[in-house]
């Protein structure tokens, strides 16, 4: 009898043991088809937007839309798990920066911090999706979504912090950089390194190290002050673009024009791809019919948007660049209307940081002509390069024009705190003279 209870319990073990492993595979085959249809959602929305559909997701990823509520109840939930898993690889790539700071022996300065925004870059190309999400507020009324969507980068942030105090105390940065703006500066630059449009399918570590060394030792090859730098006459031409900016030509009490402002300020909010028409008219104090009666379609009232927005801002790059001045003081200028435009229209610069990741689809950006700036900016470097007066070495002329275009707009939430002036001196400290002590 003892022996037919032990064979029993033996049996028992052993199935025990098959069922326990059989489950694990199961599990392991779960988290396996989970992770695949995480990645196929992140370039779904990546390249499409957050309008994507559950059923969009589903036929990329080669199952029935059925089989993928087994493993995501909603949108919202597949959403959440991608911004999760990006802050999580940011707060690695900044924990693992700062228990390595006290190793002995550590590489140089600027080596370090091309390291550290190398990561961040990856990173940000590698959850495009996520980052496309951390632009705007989140795209539903999911408390969860919306506290990650506004979640800062801390951790990157804290570790470029401590690299840059380093190299403060070491002399390779001036003593008078305010730092914190800086790591923000540099950590948020990496970030946008994530958007297509700058990178332009070059890989984003040789992006990277140009943004590095752009904002590290400057464009310019001389040091040239401010008094000289606002009495140029680049500068003077940009001034007299900006003074020109104005809304009066916008009257609330005009109802198309009512509809304009709140399609700007919620394209701005929520993005251009999760806003709808029942949004805007409900911002607008409207019903849907009488916005689509006055304005069309969405697409028609985002075109009428930023292309007042392109006009203004091609207005200010066609004065600067047809002034008699130098390229350094040009750039400088141009530095200049940028900042305004994103201190005067911060919708139409949410908007277009949409555009940027190409979105919407399909369709053309009436607001930057960005091809266009592209090959001005590329001619302006090769001849201040020529003259000695840009000092800056890159095979890829296209890659240089790019990254100076994107590293001239100052992240918002900096412009904010530092106001027009400030934000033009913190341009000049990085773009044009750099942060780095120079020896000559």
């Amino acid at each position: 009898m003892g022996l037919l209870r032990q064979g029993r319990t033996e049996s028992v073990t052993v199935q025990e043991a098959v069922s326990n492993t059989v489950a694990a595979g199961v599990a392991s085959d779960d988290a396996s088809r989970r992770t695949e249809i995480l990645q196929t959602a992140n370039t779904v929305i990546a390249n499409s937007g957050l309008r994507t559909s559950l059923q969009q997701i589903a036929d990329a990823a080669g199952i029935l839309a059925g089989s993928l509520y087994h493993h995501f109840e909603s949108k919202e939930a597949i959403l959440i798990e991608l911004i999760r898993r990006y802050h999580a690889d940011l707060d690695r790539i900044g924990q693992r920066v700062l228990e390595g700071l006290d190793a002995p022996n550590p590489p140089p300065i600027d080596a370090q911090i091309t390291d550290l925004g190398c990561a961040i870059a990856a990173c940000a190309v590698e959850h495009r999706a996520a980052l496309q999400m951390s632009f705007y507020e989140g795209p539903s009324a999911d408390p969860e979504l919306m506290e990650l969507t506004r979640r800062r980068p801390t951790s990157i942030q804290a570790a470029m912090l401590q690299i840059l105090r380093a190299g403060k105390w070491s002399g390779y940065i001036r003593a008078d950089v305010d730092l914190p703006i800086l790591a923000d500066r540099i950590c948020q630059t990496m970030l946008h390194v994530g958007l297509d449009v700058i990178r332009n399918n070059a890989p984003s570590d040789r992006v990277a190290t140009v943004f590095c060394r752009i904002l590290l030792q400057g464009l310019a090859a001389g040091q040239p002050t401010d008094p000289d730098l606002d009495r140029s006459a680049a500068f003077a031409a940009a001034d007299e673009v900006v003074n020109t900016w104005h809304d009066a030509d916008l009257d609330l009490e005009n109802k198309a024009d009512r509809v304009r402002a709140a399609a700007r300020a919620e394209f701005g909010r929520r993005g251009y791809e999760t806003t709808t028409v029942r949004d805007i008219a409900a911002a607008a104090g409207m019903g849907t019919g009488t916005v689509y009666r006055l304005i069309g379609s969405k697409e028609d009232l985002l075109m009428s948007i930023m292309l007042a927005f392109g006009q203004r801002v091609g207005a200010g790059w066609t004065a600067v660049l047809k002034s008699r001045a130098t390229p350094v003081e040009k750039l400088d200028a141009l530095s200049w209307v940028n900042i305004n435009a994103l201190t005067r229209f911060p919708d139409e610069f949410r908007i277009q940081l949409a555009w940027m990741r190409q979105s919407p689809p399909d369709t053309p950006n009436p607001g930057a002509a960005f091809s266009t700036r592209v090959r001005q900016m590329k001619s302006l470097l090769s001849e201040g390069i020529r003259s000695g007066e840009i000092d800056i070495e890159h095979p890829n002329a296209e890659t240089l024009a790019r990254c100076v275009i994107g590293v001239q707009w100052i992240p918002e939430n900096i412009s904010l705190e530092l106001g027009p002036r400030g934000s033009l001196i913190h341009a000049r400290d990085t773009v044009i003279r750099g942060v780095t002590t120079r020896k000559d």
